[in-house]
């Protein structure tokens, strides 16, 4: 109290306090001394509010407190009422033994009177089971399935119910439900029987909805009922404890097995031959299976949706059965193994029909089947279409190493090409057409298969380019091993020749036809692969055709530079005329390897040409011997030159200018000669010391260290990527100027 009172002394000071601050601040300016009553005024009027507010807010607070205190009175009243009649009912409680002891004769008497009642009401089934079990089977027999449904459960009711007023008692006798379920066997007999007959007409239903779908309501009128009881007795079971025999009998579970059982056998039934008996049964199955699938589909929309309640979604059901079912017989064809063209057949047939316009994709059915998965799984589509293209690349092995194995023989027949087949065999025709049908075929399946099967086929092209050239290679050892062992060469290696260039030809128009900014980088790679490979062989085979002119060459080409070449020219006239001769057998080439095995020839004659001029065979004595030499090599060389030029047209650099070129180091004077090796050497910086000094070594108006001199001075020029001739001309020693005399 005391500290109250303290606190209100501080709080009434410092009031004061404020007040006389505030009066201070408002009386410092003039004037305001009259307006002393207004501020009065207004300061009343503030307090006067103030003391309102303080007045009702206290008034507040005493209601609250006082509805406060009528509660709690309430709340004490009602827990002292509360407790009397806890009292009261404990005391009760203490009765309730004791009551229960003295009714149980009445409980008793209920439980009688409620089997009684039970009894009275069945009496009639009771007494009446063995005639209803047989008025049920005659109904059954005759079709009339309602009246039949309806007896058994009738029949099923009153055996339910008396099964349950045992099961209530609390002391039950096994004996007595034995017994009971004993008297009611035959209830549960016809149960089997009825549904042993809603299966048969449930395995019928595409075609009995064409003729009598009442049948078929009639059967779902039942299911439906059924269903319903099972329910019922499920619910109450949760309740009770008590579940009827057989039951739940999930006859609608039972109704799809049996459809989906029923689609299984048509879809299997449709499979009528078999590979030995007929070639194409794999198509007629399927087309087969089109037609069965598409006409029973239409009849679900059609007939069996009106006849099947709603929530059957019976439509989504049978298509989602066709699919299955024919998924689970595809697999197992599939897994029995294919052959041949059956890949083909199952790949086109599950990737286009199945989900095509002959199928799943008609009007029909397309807003229904717009959502299904696809036919067979990921796994074993990738198996399947493993299994086609290994099939392929085994054909394409087996064929290509029989056409390989047949050329073989050709080329080592005693029996001349004819006229027919000199520039070419079919072969790479029939290769090409082989693939232009496999990707044809492949085509049908998808584009992707398509892509993998050219992959396929060019990659096999390719090991056939290898092999063959490996051939290629075994036929020219051979032949020239013993050139009477193979009659007719240059006639089979022309063909050759040919075909390599046919077979790259073939290669790039595949590829114009074929090729895509969007195919797979591998297929780029392939055809660029297949080019060089082809290319590479119809230069190898080129080499192997020059390689037998060479051999008859040698022997002239030795007698040029010799002592007796500067007065004869039957040398150079003999290597025209076997020219000549080996190119009218050469005419036989494509123009395109005509002018190449000519531009070839050119570089050969003249690469042997210069061996020969350089090979240390003569030095001429005298500066005239040397003109006169000069000017016979110029001759030759213009001459072999010439014979080229009437065979095919010169193009590019002419490599004879390279002979004609170093006679001008023959005929230089002593003052011009540092100038013209100067210019070889600036146009050919790739020649070696070795060959100019060989060069130089046929001047025998030369003295030797002369000869070092100039080449040693002779300045170092830079190497350029372009290489001349001079680079594959390597002799087996360098020369030593020591044999010659000066």
């Amino acid at each position: 109290m005391a500290d109250c009172k303290s606190t209100m002394r501080e709080l009434e000071a410092t009031a004061k306090t404020s007040a006389t601050t505030h009066v201070i601040n408002m009386f410092q300016r003039p004037g305001q001394l009259e307006k002393v009553d207004q501020f009065k005024r207004r300061l009343t009027r503030k307090k006067n509010s103030v003391e309102a507010l303080l007045k009702s807010a206290m008034q507040q607070q005493l209601d609250g407190v006082r509805t406060g205190l009528n509660q709690l009175h309430c709340c004490l009243e009602d827990v002292r009422e509360i407790d009397s009649s806890l009292k009261k009912m404990f005391g009760l409680f203490s009765e309730v033994p004791q009551l229960c002891n003295q009714l149980n004769q009445v409980r008793d008497e209920n439980m009688r009177h409620s089997q009684y009642v039970t009894a009275r009401e069945n009496l009639k089934h009771i007494f009446t089971v063995p005639e209803s079990v047989e008025k049920t089977k005659q109904w059954i027999n005759e079709g009339k399935l309602l009246h039949t449904h309806q007896c058994l459960r009738d029949l099923e009711n009153s055996r339910d119910d008396l099964l349950y007023e045992l099961h209530k008692l609390p002391n039950q006798s096994p004996h007595d439900k034995s017994m009971l379920k004993a008297y009611f066997a035959d209830v549960e007999t016809l149960s089997n029987i009825l549904e042993k007959q809603l299966r048969l007409i449930l395995s019928r239903t595409l075609n009995t909805v064409r003729k009598e779908p009442t049948v078929i309501v009639t059967a779902l009128r039942i299911i439906e009922r059924e269903e319903k009881t099972d329910q019922e007795t499920v619910k109450q079971g949760k309740l009770t404890g008590f579940l009827p025999p057989g039951r739940p009998k999930k006859w609608k579970e039972m109704a799809f097995e049996v459809l989906e059982k029923s689609v299984a056998t048509r879809v299997e039934g449709t499979q009528v031959d078999e590979r030995e008996d007929n070639k194409h049964w794999l198509i007629r199955y399927l087309e087969l299976t089109r037609q069965l699938i598409l006409e029973d589909l239409r009849v679900v929309k059609t007939l069996c949706v009106p006849c099947f309640p709603p929530r059957y979604n019976i439509i989504d059901k049978y298509i989602q059965m066709y699919h299955n079912s024919l998924s689970r017989h595809l697999q197992e064809v599939i897994q029995n193994g294919l052959q041949g063209n059956e890949y083909v057949t199952v790949l086109s047939w599950v990737n286009k029909t199945y989900h095509g316009f002959e199928l799943l994709g008609h009007p029909d059915l397309f807003e229904h089947t717009k959502n299904l998965g696809p036919l067979l799984p990921q796994a074993v589509m990738e198996h399947l279409e493993s299994d086609y293209l290994k099939n392929i690349e085994a054909n394409y092995i087996e064929w290509m190493r029989n056409t390989l194995t047949s050329e073989e023989q050709e080329w080592r027949s005693d029996v001349e090409p004819t006229s027919d087949n000199y520039s070419r065999t079919a072969a790479p025709i029939i290769i090409f057409q082989m693939i232009d049908q496999n990707l044809q075929v492949s085509n049908t399946i998808s584009t992707e298969m398509t892509c993998k099967v050219l992959i396929v086929s060019i990659e096999q092209i390719i090991n056939y380019g290898e092999s063959y050239g490996k051939a290629v290679f075994d036929f020219k050892t051979k032949y020239f091993e013993d050139r009477k062992q193979v009659p007719y060469f240059t006639q089979y290696m022309i063909i050759i020749i040919n075909n390599c260039l046919q077979l790259n030809e073939l290669g790039t128009q595949l590829e114009k036809q074929y090729w895509t900014s969007s195919s797979p980088p591998l297929l780029g790679e392939n055809f660029s692969k297949l080019r060089a490979t082809f290319i590479q062989l119809r230069n190898d085979a080129g080499d192997y055709l020059l390689e037998e002119l060479c051999m008859d060459l040698d022997k002239h080409f030795d007698e040029l530079f010799n002592t007796r070449w500067l007065g004869t020219t039957l040398p150079v006239d003999t290597i025209c005329a076997t020219l000549d001769d080996y190119f009218l057998d050469y005419n036989r080439l494509s123009e395109p390897n005509y002018k190449f095995i000519v531009h070839q020839a050119r570089a050969l004659v003249s690469k042997r040409y210069l061996t020969a001029l350089l090979s240390k065979r003569v030095s001429f004595k005298t500066y005239e011997e040397s003109v006169q030499a000069a000017a016979k090599i110029v001759k030759e060389a213009k001459q072999l030159g010439k014979l080229l030029d009437t065979l095919c047209s010169l193009e590019g650099d002419d490599p004879f200018e390279t002979v004609i070129l170093l006679t001008e180091v023959l005929k230089s004077d002593d003052d011009m000669l540092s100038f013209e090796l100067h210019r070889i050497v600036e146009k050919y910086p790739d020649i070696m010391e070795d060959h100019l000094l060989r060069l130089l070594s046929l001047r025998g108006d030369l003295a030797r260290s002369d000869i070092r001199d100039k080449v040693a001075h002779l300045p170092k020029v830079k190497m350029t990527h372009q290489s001349s001739v001079f680079r594959t001309l390597v002799f087996p020693k360098l020369v030593n100027l020591n044999v010659f005399n000066n």
